[in-house]
């Protein structure tokens, strides 16, 4: 965002000095506001951020011969830069929010949380024991 300010405030005029500048001042202004627009797309849908960074760089490059020297070759490098830290940023997973049962102060509730339990299911009383070895008949 800040290379598509600096690309985007230097050719800033009036309308008619801007159209006497020719394309390098139109060009200028629009590729800063589409700079400024990937560098918000990629802020609110990180899920973008490959594409967002790949045109960064494309605009940071095509901004070098289009429009005064990419903002005397500051916006550029800002361009370049920030297309380049969108390309590699990873978002940070979010944690997966453990499923409680209704009773909280239950002790089959807290030891197994993802366990869907049944409100009018009653637990069994044998609940948190070990299982018996079966029977064997001698006969």
């Amino acid at each position: 965002m800040l290379s598509g300010a600096e690309i985007a405030a230097l050719p800033l005029a009036p309308a008619s000095v801007m159209f006497v500048q020719g394309p390098a001042g139109i060009t200028s202004v629009l590729m800063g506001v589409f700079l400024i627009a990937l560098g918000l797309i990629t802020w609110a849908t990180p899920g973008q951020r490959t594409i967002a960074g790949v045109l960064t760089v494309l605009v940071g490059l095509g901004a070098l011969v289009l429009s005064n020297l990419g903002g005397f070759v500051i916006g550029t490098l800002l361009a370049l830069l920030g297309g380049g830290l969108m390309f590699a940023w990873q978002p940070t997973p979010r944690r997966r929010r453990s499923r409680r049962g209704k009773r909280r102060g239950t002790p089959e509730s807290r030891s197994d949380p993802d366990r869907e339990e049944n409100p009018a299911e009653e637990p069994s009383p044998t609940a948190g024991t070990l299982p018996q070895p079966p029977s064997v008949n001698q006969g």
